[in-house]
């Protein structure tokens, strides 16, 4: 139970980066939309088969360049049910790829209702005596706030089917110190997280030496990042905030370790959208080209990544 087979993805690609899938309006080539949407009797099915569409062709083009993908729900989620038939089309075919599939949805409940989330994207649903995946994730995304009642039943998912979480810690987003960064007893609320992430991961640190209880902690905050790689020695992060949110490589190279490891960045815009900067290379092409620059960009501040 812990982050191995992401580890040695990240290893075997000298790649410690994560393409987020987030297909908000403008992210897809019009030429893509409309070619399901206007023959569409609805355009909610038609948009759901442009999602399909898209998602594999990004995925073909990056597949043996990043280690993961990490579809942002809430996009697929605002096309009905046919975005979420195409998010679950898009993980399965990512997966078949090799890649391991971040979720990214913040889910956060207590008892039953998150023993359901953790079912539906963790684990297996049972119908008819039968057990099902869902939505086959690997990891997920997860708002910690509730305390260990939320997060329990995620951790029996993670033990029983070897996949992960990652709890929201110091996000990205310019407004996170309104509450992140508030006195709790002499520590942050942020560092709280922090060491409640190192308590939910006790006892489950894999062969890296990182639990299967992940943090979000955004690049936006570099001092913070590295003051929480030193305090959450067995936490690994996923970090936002690369690119085009302004955080820049120098700004992550804290939240990696002395190997090289203990973090994945995600970019989605400026992957997603790099074909707008040339329009005649096609989105898959440009998508692949700005996978590689991140790479370069990325490892360029690292020690070499070695087990």
């Amino acid at each position: 139970m812990s982050f191995d087979r992401l580890f040695g993805a990240i290893i075997e690609k000298k790649n410690p980066s994560v393409v987020g899938l987030d297909p908000a309006p403008g992210t897809i080539p019009p030429d893509v939309v409309n070619t399901f949407v206007r023959e569409a009797e609805d355009p909610l099915l038609g948009m759901g088969e442009a999602l399909c569409e898209w998602g594999e062709r990004i995925v073909d083009a990056v597949h043996d360049i990043v280690p993961a993908i990490k579809p942002q729900m809430a996009y697929y989620e605002a096309y009905g049910w046919p975005g979420l038939r195409a998010l679950a089309h898009t993980v399965r075919y990512a997966r078949q790829k090799g890649l391991f599939v971040i979720l990214d949805g913040k889910r956060n409940d207590i008892g039953s209702t998150m023993q359901a989330y953790a079912a539906a994207y963790l684990g297996q649903t049972e119908v008819d005596g039968k057990s099902v995946r869902a939505f086959e994730g690997d990891a997920l995304t997860v708002n910690g706030y509730l305390g260990t009642d939320g997060i329990e039943p995620l951790l029996r998912a993670c033990e029983a089917f070897d996949r992960g979480v990652f709890v929201l810690v110091k996000t990205s987003n310019p407004s996170s110190g309104e509450l992140q960064d508030r006195d709790c007893g002499g520590k942050t609320v942020y560092g709280a997280m922090g060491e409640l992430c190192e308590k939910w991961g006790a006892g489950c640190a894999g062969q890296y030496g990182y639990s299967s209880v992940g943090a979000v902690v955004g690049a936006t905050y570099p001092e913070q990042l590295g003051e929480l790689r030193t305090a959450l020695p067995h936490t690994m992060f996923l970090v936002p905030g690369y690119g085009a949110q302004g955080g820049s490589a120098a700004d992550i190279a804290g939240a990696f370790d002395r190997r090289g490891l203990g973090a994945i960045v995600n970019s989605s815009r400026g992957i997603l959208c790099a074909w707008k900067k040339d329009e005649e290379k096609g989105y898959a092409a440009a998508a692949r080209e700005a996978a590689l620059r991140m790479r370069e960009d990325i490892t360029s501040v690292l020690p070499p990544i070695e087990c």
